[in-house]
């Protein structure tokens, strides 16, 4: 499993698209891609932290659905917005998806192969 972090609109998909040229892929924005659209191709899912955010409105387990993903899709390549580096929010949801999010990331970022942080396009490996 590849992580990709970054700021917003910082060309993390596009350097995305990069890495995976002359690769069979799939992406989903916000969502994981559906188990059909996969078939033999990688999984990418842009913008998870969004994925995350909806399925906490939703009363979903964001961390275990993900963990099973990874199972099923190892190879994939995860893209998520930096969402901790600002000012705390005032809502107690957003304090919680922020928080989940972020302890989502460090978990991921210990299981994965290799960890991206992109900024203005450029990716610098950081595992």
């Amino acid at each position: 499993m590849r992580l990709i972090i970054g700021g917003y609109a910082q060309g993390k998909a596009d350097y995305a698209a990069g890495l995976l040229r002359g690769e069979k892929w799939v992406m989903a924005k916000g969502a994981l891609p559906r188990e059909e659209e996969v078939q033999g191709k990688i999984p990418v899912v842009d913008c998870l932290h969004e994925w995350v955010r909806e399925r906490l409105l939703q009363g979903g387990r964001p961390e275990e659905e993900l963990s099973a993903f990874l199972d099923r899709h190892p190879d994939c390549v995860l893209i998520c917005d930096e969402i901790g580096n600002g000012i705390v929010p005032a809502e107690p949801f957003d304090r919680e998806y922020r928080e989940r999010t972020g302890r989502m990331l460090v978990e991921l970022a210990g299981r994965a192969d290799e960890v991206v942080r992109v900024i203005c396009g450029i990716g610098q490996r950081i595992r």
